[in-house]
């Protein structure tokens, strides 16, 4: 080999992983040709330790065949290796291989060192020789891939060889012994030469291979659809792009279709049409250079493409393929964009007022139409836990069940959010829309797989027709809104019709909107108190606040009717910061070692100055931070994940505790115990329910273990019985209980009472305490 050329051969150390693997593979390919050297060298050393009778030979022969056997077993372990060969199991393979040829060597030169030396049987002598000379040729050609291994057999068999045959003193033995120097120089470079030359091979077939991938990679990449036509007119080359817009198969390249077969498949996917199929194939073989643009109205979208034709030099055309149907389109796209939802597609509500109005205009005589206003149950819930790719594809899969639902005539549009408007022309009866309602809600109430996830939701819908609106659609949106507020005040997944009567409702809910803000600026609300017993001391170590509302008209407001309408108006707010002073001026008056607890809506909670509201009460009131525990419910941490755990934070370094409210009524995520800095779990009543039974009390008592043994105190609502109690009071691993057995919440007053006459008491006296403060309740 030329100096030039060996310069361009890697060394050892800059061969790539995969050259490595390739000279070590190389080593066990031949097999059968070892297999039967490894035979004949048995044989022969059984025969001299025969023909001399040297005792010996035979434990060298033995030698021979044993290391033979155990390297025969080594080639078919590798043989059936299932897992492709790397760098790392390379190095492990070529170690065990160099061993065994090693110690096949050194027994065959043993062997040679006893017959020269411990006999003077000429045929001995020769068999000897011969057979090592052999191995050391065939080795040196099979072990050409790693020569350093092929050079230790050369030393370690020809060696002793040619030791014993200078110390036999023969002047032939020793010329032999000169002679198999001179050989043994001509193997190893043999050997290297061979070794350059499969490296040389391999390198180059890397390269060859890179260059291969990196044109492939190329041609795929390339954002026009790339085919090439040899001189014989069938297909040679096809880029992905062309298939993916063409949707046809990669097997037209292997297949060699011709020119005529590749636009047959194309019309076939139906992605291009006869005709402009016919003018691709004029073109290809008219072999000239052309630019054409196909128009296929029969694709959905309809599609341009714009084809450009150059034929090669010796023959064959390629042909580059470019969609410009964007292009064309962008002006019809702004137009769509301004009347259609870019999201599912539907009309908009620009869109759907303009469209009714006018079929509402066009229409003449007592024709009869309804209006459905569509809003998704739990669409917030799914948004807030899968986030809004998944809320967005939900969204869409909601827009193409509507769409199977209806009539051609019908119209069906999205209002914004979560809700979709879809107005029924010219029906016969109400019961039409009554019975596309109630298919409307089974239908969206299945079961959706997005992204992996089932998702359920449901669907509530308020119904207004013409015959009770008039024929204008701003009133027909109007009342069928309305109509939704009833359907979901009732319960939500159903639908209601609009009734004259749901106006005088809306006037209700505003008035009650109204009163609400005068109840909060004249203070009309007032605080009760429900006290938390701790189990171990049996003193009520908490009280936590609760708003009621005495209306000096509609008398007792439950806050389920508070709550709502307040967040709704954004008055949760205010009416937070209300509760919170208030509850820490109270708690003031109580014993040093009870603390107050006050519920913060998601709402309130995620204000940015709800730091500053929360110093402010304690410094009016003169409360301890320690004396503060503020309750969360698990909405308040499913957004702004980051902020909510800085703010917890905070207050945590502040001495405010943190407590988890209703944990098991939403998701009740795990990792909510582990990510947040909480110090309190409250674990719902739900929990309580079938409590003497095995499944529901293991549940309770694992969720209360793991939450102690992450350090947080945990407390059981809803505890009306004392065979209840008892059942969670016997691990100990529930620090407090809160419910009726105790004390139902009572007012001011009477709180400072029960605390007065039961701290410091056992837990059967808070009890007693707790049985006379029901009574008076």
């Amino acid at each position: 080999m030329q100096l030039a050329e060996l310069k361009n051969v890697p060394s050892e150390k800059t061969l790539t992983p995969a050259i490595y693997a390739a000279l070590v593979d190389s080593l066990f390919q031949n097999s059968v040709a070892m297999f039967a050297g490894a035979l004949c060298a048995a044989i022969a050393a059984v025969m001299t330790a025969y023909k001399t009778g040297n005792n010996l030979l035979w434990p060298c022969a033995l030698l021979i065949i044993a290391i033979g056997t155990v390297r025969a077993f080594e080639m078919h372990k590798y043989a059936q290796r299932q897992v492709p060969l790397d760098a790392l199991e390379a190095e492990k393979w070529e170690s065990r291989y160099q061993i065994g040829a090693g110690l096949y060597a050194s027994a065959l030169g043993i062997w040679c060192l006893v017959v020269l030396l411990g006999s003077d049987d000429p045929v001995a002598h020769m068999l000897c020789t011969a057979v090592t000379v052999a191995y050391t040729a065939a080795g040196s050609g099979r072990n050409y891939g790693r020569p350093g291994i092929a050079q230790l057999q050369i030393i370690l068999a020809c060696g002793p060889m040619s030791l014993a045959l200078l110390l036999h003193g023969d002047i032939y033995y020793v010329g032999f012994a000169f002679l198999n120097l001179l050989f043994f120089v001509g193997l190893r470079r043999i050997t290297l030469s061979l070794q350059q030359v499969y490296v040389k091979a391999l390198v180059a077939s890397e390269r060859v291979t890179s260059i291969a991938e990196q044109f492939d990679t190329a041609l795929n990449n390339m954002p026009n659809g790339l085919c090439m036509f040899g001189a014989d007119g069938r297909l040679a080359v096809m880029n992905n792009c062309f298939t993916d817009m063409l949707r046809v198969s990669s097997d037209l390249v292997h297949r060699g279709a011709t020119v005529r077969e590749v636009a047959a498949a194309c019309v076939i996917a139906k992605t291009l049409s006869a005709p402009s199929a016919n003018a691709i194939v004029a073109e290809i073989e008219g072999f000239r250079a052309a630019n054409i643009t196909t128009f296929d109205p029969g694709t959905t979208p309809e599609r341009a493409l714009e084809w450009t034709f150059q034929p090669m030099t010796g023959g064959g055309t390629v042909a580059l393929v470019e969609d410009i149907t964007e292009r064309r389109s962008a002006e019809a796209k702004i137009n769509h964009m301004a009347r259609f939802d870019e999201l599912t597609g539907l009309p908009n509500r620009l869109n759907f007022r303009n469209e009714i109005q006018r079929m509402l205009s066009a229409s003449t005589g007592p024709a009869l139409s309804a209006l459905l206003f569509v809003d998704l149950d739990q669409f917030k819930q799914v948004n807030d836990t899968l986030g809004h790719p998944c809320g967005d594809r939900l969204l869409c899969t909601v827009a193409d069940r509507l769409r199977e639902m209806l009539r051609p005539e019908d119209f069906v549009a999205r209002f914004g959010g979560d809700e979709f408007v879809v107005f029924q022309h010219k029906i016969k009866s109400i019961e039409d829309a009554a019975t596309l309602a109630r298919r409307v809600v089974n239908r969206l109430s299945e079961r959706y797989e997005i992204d992996h996830h089932l998702v359920e939701i449901g669907a509530s819908i308020g119904i207004a027709t013409t015959s009770s609106s008039g024929a204008n659609v701003d009133v027909l949106l109007k009342n069928a809104d309305m109509a939704l507020y009833r359907a979901k005040g009732d319960g939500r997944g159903t639908f209601c019709f609009f009734r004259e009567e749901m106006a005088q409702t809306v006037e209700t809910r505003r008035t009650l909107e109204l009163e609400l803000r005068n109840a909060l600026a004249n203070e009309e609300f007032e605080l009760y108190y429900q006290p938390l017993v701790n189990l171990k001391s049996g003193r009520i170590s908490t009280c936590e606040a609760l708003l009621r509302w005495n209306h000096p008209e509609r008398g007792f407001v439950p806050p389920s009717d508070i709550i709502p309408v307040a967040e709704d108006m954004g008055l949760i707010v205010d009416l937070g910061r209300w509760i919170l002073r208030k509850a820490c001026m109270e708690c003031m008056q109580w014993p040093s070692a009870v603390s107050v607890a006050v519920n913060f809506s998601p709402q309130q909670f995620h204000r940015r100055d709800v730091l500053s509201d929360i110093r402010y009460a304690l410094e009016v009131s003169g409360l301890p931070a320690h004396r503060l525990e503020i309750e969360i419910t698990e909405s308040s941490l499913l957004r702004n994940t980051q902020w909510t755990l800085d703010v917890l934070a905070q207050l945590r370094a502040a001495g405010v505790r943190i407590s988890l409210d209703d944990f098991g009524t939403g998701y009740s995520s795990l990792s909510y115990l582990n990510n947040f800095p909480l110090q309190k779990v409250k674990i719902d009543r739900s929990f309580l329910e079938g409590i003497d039974k095995d499944r529901p009390l293991t549940l309770l008592r694992g969720v209360a273990r793991l939450s102690a043994d992450l350090g947080m105190a945990v407390v059981v609502e809803g505890v009306e019985t004392n065979d209840q109690l008892e059942l969670i009071g016997i691990e100990g691993t529930i620090t407090e209980a809160q419910g009726y057995l105790f004390s139902p919440p009572v007012p001011a007053h009477q709180i400072r009472q029960l605390l007065n006459a039961s701290h410091g008491r056992r837990l059967k006296e808070v009890r007693s305490a707790g049985e006379t403060t029901r009574s008076l309740a």
